[in-house]
C-alpha cells in the first residue's frame, strides 16, 4: 500500500546541469557579441594623383555659436543658413566638426544632422586631445 506520509522529494540535479550548461554557452558567446560599425576604407591607386580635397571647419563655442570659416551663426538659425551656404562647396567635401565639451549632446547631433541633410557624406567628429 501507498505510505501517505512520506515526503517527496525534489531532485534539482538536472536543473544544475541545464544552468551550467546555459551558463558555458553564455560564457563563450558573450565576449563575440560587439557593435558593428560600417566604415568606408579609402579606396587606393598607384595610378591616381592624390589631390587634397576642400575641408569644411564647423566649431561649436560653448555659447552655442556656430563658426564656420569666418562666418559665425546662431544654433536656432544655422540648419537653414547652411543649407543656404552648401551649394558654395563640394559636395564630397570634407566636414570636420569641433564642440566645446560643456556643450548639450543634442546641439552637436542637431549640427551634424543639418550637415547630412546637406548631402555631405564625409562627416568628422573632432576630439580634443
Amino acid at each position: 500500500m501507498f505510505d501517505w506520509d512520506e515526503k517527496p522529494e525534489l531532485n534539482i540535479t538536472p536543473l544544475v546541469d541545464v544552468m551550467l550548461v546555459l551558463l558555458a554557452i553564455l560564457m563563450v558567446i558573450s565576449p563575440n557579441i560587439v557593435y558593428e560599425e560600417l566604415i568606408r576604407l579609402p579606396k587606393g591607386s598607384a595610378q591616381k594623383e592624390i589631390t587634397k580635397k576642400e575641408s569644411i571647419e564647423i566649431s561649436i563655442s560653448e555659447n552655442r555659436k556656430i563658426k564656420i570659416g569666418k562666418e559665425q551663426f546662431q544654433v536656432e538659425t544655422f540648419a537653414d543658413d547652411f543649407i543656404r551656404l552648401a551649394p558654395s562647396y563640394k559636395a564630397d567635401s570634407t566636414v570636420r566638426i569641433s564642440a566645446d565639451g560643456r556643450l548639450n549632446y543634442s546641439d552637436v547631433m542637431n549640427v551634424l544632422a543639418v550637415v547630412k541633410k546637406a548631402g555631405f557624406q564625409n562627416v568628422s567628429l573632432v576630439t580634443a586631445q
